[in-house]
């Protein structure tokens, strides 16, 4: 075997080397992030969780042995992957930056702060814009001769899910951002398909809405329309910068 060969083989393994230290150490702010939440899962219950509940006035009931216990233990790793995720992007650049050029690791940096940033809104504009609205719906629609008695785990995936779910579409400026920079999209691409994307916003909103009226649906999909507009100007920005890197 050539010594240019056993480069290439040691280069290979030292990156499997790096993926895995960089897997561990995401893996381990998780545990602090378990471990944090666990110390504070009693406020979280009753101050985060519950809370959306208690204001709307929604009654909810465990219906499962152990149910409570289960909960509990998925309120934990939830809160705690919520905590660890800057520590698991920041592991996750890492892992990528000595792959890139000097240049590019510049704006992948920026792109790890502003996709923590993004993913914090969406969980923050969820919980204090959607979820309000959507529990009172649901605690005020139907017969006054049926009693709406929810199950928590039930409950729990519907936060959970609307939650993570608003955080990741909040992420879509940064996912333009990248594939402006790579010449994938382009603003005037996405401004030719604007209608479309519009059919497909309201389409969406009709469909993630646990609730039918029309009113939350346009809470859901209002942000949606800003978040595609400023994904347009993000789109312009990220084509000067990768022009400028071109020509530099």
């Amino acid at each position: 075997m050539s010594d240019e060969s056993d480069v290439r083989e040691m280069s290979f393994f030292d990156h499997l080397d790096d993926l895995r230290s960089a897997i561990l150490r995401g893996l381990l702010g998780l545990i602090v992030g378990c471990v944090i939440a666990a110390i504070f899962v009693n406020p979280l219950m009753e101050n985060v969780l519950l809370r959306p509940a208690v204001n709307a006035g929604v009654k909810l009931q465990n219906l499962r042995p152990f149910g409570q216990a289960f909960l509990y233990f998925k309120v934990i790793f939830v809160s705690g992957f919520i905590i660890s995720a800057p520590w698991i992007l920041w592991n996750l650049w890492n892992f990528v930056a000595p792959g890139l050029y000097e240049h590019e690791k510049g704006w992948a940096r920026r792109i790890t702060i502003f996709t923590t940033f993004c993913f914090l809104a969406g969980i923050a504009f969820a919980y204090f814009v959607m979820l309000p609205s959507m529990l009172s719906f649901s605690a005020l629609f139907g017969s006054p001769i049926i009693t709406n008695m929810i199950d928590v785990t039930e409950y729990f995936g519907f936060i959970t899910t609307t939650i993570i779910g608003a955080g990741l579409i909040f992420e879509l400026p940064m996912i333009t951002y990248v594939l402006a920079r790579i010449g994938i999209v382009s603003a005037g691409m996405m401004r030719k398909y604007r209608r479309h994307a519009i059919v497909l916003i309201l389409i969406l909103a009709a469909v993630l809405t646990p609730t039918p009226d029309p009113i939350n649906q346009l809470i859901f999909a209002l942000p949606l329309f800003v978040l595609y507009e400023i994904s347009i100007l993000v789109a312009q920005v990220a084509r000067k910068k990768r022009e400028e890197a071109q020509t530099s």
